[in-house]
């Protein structure tokens, strides 16, 4: 028995499907193939947790007699290709059944997308079927897309969201495109917006939330699919900036990306360990979809300086600037999200990010901060204050002109002072609510109802967190002499 077939042999599933269809035992159990990446993912050592059949006969069928042996689900997959997924809901896993497409195993690999998932391994046991040297290519690092070298001809007619994938893949697995997949690959890339949204963006997320995200922005930047999906990315390309930066407005922002990736490994050093750990657990928390707050992160680092080409000037004294591409790639931010059909949650997050990334970075002449200015911070960012002071970090460290050294040590040295506030502020709710109730304020003031309460209420809940009006009679007293001073 080979390696990979010890590997396939010891899996949960691969036990309890063989053992659903009695696999090996039965002469009526059907023929029925592991294939794609369970296969792969055997050989390269990862753990599975599903499981991919092909199989000569109804796949609904096969699907019902996994579900009932595992007392699970079952349901319907995919009506294209009829497949159909039971569901082990105790244990988690999945098994997806499909008919083979063609008259034989060999066929059906020859349709798939890339090589290392063109491997086929008996469920009943026996050696892997490996027509197309997939298993070669695993043991080499390297992704070939099939049937080449004529574009129309290759795997990515049948699918253009293909090209995309492999960028994926390439993320994931640690795997590197061959010459003639790159040619490929960069010819078919246009065709990638030509599939659904959906399909796009969870493509890109799980880019964005693998270990190597930053190296696969920038084989799908290289590729043509970084702009093709996200052309307000590529619109960065070319866009000189101030002799504050090195690099134009797309270096910067895929720096910015590598930055992000790796403060995550070192939020100790950055913010001290008891923060980092809070930190920690604030990021893991659970965002839309499959992100979590800081995987989302990410993806706002990738799209916080989109609103710069729009925003492009030239002062008489030759320096350029960019007044108000935080507001301009906010609004960006929202059209893009909405094109690629993401959650309200999501979308409002990553606007929020653009719109507030610079306001730290204002702050840094203005040390020491007063308590006031604090504040103002903290209301000003939220529902983002403790995730774009993260962010801000890595911008910093990503701007490399003019006495950088000096500025980012200027920079880093005032997140992790706000940074604490930040974590502060997020668990106990925001801002602190004003001492006094708006309708005994009225009262006690002789006032209407109307705009010019709400100041008032703000005023106190600010002067509440200074430490300036922190009971009823202080806060009466604070919004009097407020009052008076607005009525002069």
């Amino acid at each position: 028995m080979s390696e990979l077939e010890e590997r396939l042999a010891a899996e949960a599933p691969v036990r309890a499907v063989r053992a659903a269809l009695a696999a090996g035992d039965d002469p009526e159990a059907p023929q029925a193939w592991i294939v794609g990446g369970t296969v792969r993912d055997a050989a390269l050592g990862r753990p599975l947790r599903d499981i991919d059949l092909a199989v000569d006969e109804d796949p609904e069928r096969v699907a019902r007699a996994v579900a009932a042996h595992v007392r699970g689900a079952v349901f319907p997959l995919s009506e294209s290709f009829g497949a159909w997924r039971a569901l082990d809901r105790h244990e988690g896993w999945v098994c997806d059944v499909s008919r083979l497409r063609g008259g034989s195993i060999e066929e059906d690999l020859a349709e798939r997308d890339f090589s290392v998932n063109a491997v086929a391994v008996p469920l009943a046991g026996g050696r892997p079927v490996d027509p197309l040297g997939g298993l070669g290519d695993l043991e080499a690092g390297v992704l070939r897309v099939l049937g080449g070298p004529a574009l129309e001809r290759s795997a990515y007619a049948a699918d253009p969201l293909r090209p995309l994938r492999l960028a994926r893949l390439a993320t994931e697995l640690a795997l590197s495109p061959d010459a003639e997949t790159e040619r490929l690959t960069r010819r078919a890339a246009p065709r990638v917006v030509e599939t659904s949204p959906e399909r796009v963006f969870a493509e890109l997320e799980r880019i964005l939330v693998a270990e190597g995200a930053s190296d696969g922005l920038r084989l799908a930047d290289r590729l043509g699919l970084l702009g093709a999906i996200l052309p307000e990315v590529e619109a960065l390309r070319g866009v000189e900036q101030s002799h504050f930066h090195d690099l134009d407005v797309h270096g910067h922002t895929l720096e910015v990306v590598r930055r992000q990736v790796e403060n995550e490994e070192r939020l100790d050093e950055l913010f001290g360990s008891q923060a980092a750990a809070t930190l920690r657990r604030v990021l893991d928390e659970p965002l839309a979809g499959e992100l979590t707050r800081g995987q989302a992160l990410r993806l706002g680092a990738l799209l916080h300086d989109i609103g710069k080409p729009a925003t492009r000037g030239v002062r008489p004294d030759g320096r350029v600037t960019f007044l108000g591409h935080d507001r301009v790639g906010a609004e960006m931010t929202r059209a893009l999200c909405r094109r690629l059909r993401t959650s309200e949650r999501l979308r409002s997050y990553l606007s929020a990010l653009s719109e507030h990334h610079l306001v730290l970075g204002f702050l840094v002449h203005e040390r020491p901060l007063s308590r006031r200015a604090v504040f103002r911070y903290l209301r000003t960012c939220e529902p983002v204050e403790v995730e774009v002071t993260l962010l801000s970090c890595a911008d910093r460290l990503a701007t490399r002109g003019r006495s950088h050294q000096r500025a980012i040590a200027a920079h880093l040295d005032l997140a992790r002072e706000l940074m604490d506030e930040a974590l502060e502020w997020r668990a106990s709710g925001g801002a602190p609510r004003a001492p006094v109730r708006g309708d005994e304020l009225a009262a006690e003031l002789e006032m209407p109802r109307g705009p010019e309460l709400g100041r008032l209420l703000a005023d106190l809940r600010e002067a509440r967190f200074a430490g300036e009006a922190t009971d009823r009679a202080s806060a009466l007293d604070l919004a009097r002499r407020l009052r008076h001073n607005q009525q002069r």
